[in-house]
């Protein structure tokens, strides 16, 4: 993945106007998010720390899923992103 400030990153997130998980789904995606990080290891894809740290912020800022999915996109710079998404590409000059 390229290399992603963080910081900056978690208080666009926080600036977005979202609905945050309740616990229940909280505790559901944190579930979801361990059997995906170990199906991704038995697949020989394991995530860098890097990767890690940015996916333990989604679920510290209780990001649902599809909303994280179009941070991702919009961090990737991938032509589905959202334009509309307040979230600054990754390596974009700030």
């Amino acid at each position: 993945m390229t290399t992603i400030n963080l910081d900056m990153l978690r208080r666009e997130v926080r600036a977005l106007d979202y609905v945050r998980g309740s616990s229940d789904e909280d505790a559901m995606w944190r579930e979801d998010d361990e059997d995906a990080r170990a199906n991704l290891a038995i697949e020989g894809m394991v995530l860098t720390p890097e990767d890690d740290a940015l996916f333990d912020m989604m679920r510290d800022e209780r990001v649902p899923p599809s909303l994280a999915t179009q941070i991702l996109l919009k961090l990737l710079g991938h032509p589905d992103a959202d334009p509309a998404l307040a979230i600054t590409p990754a390596g974009a000059v700030c």
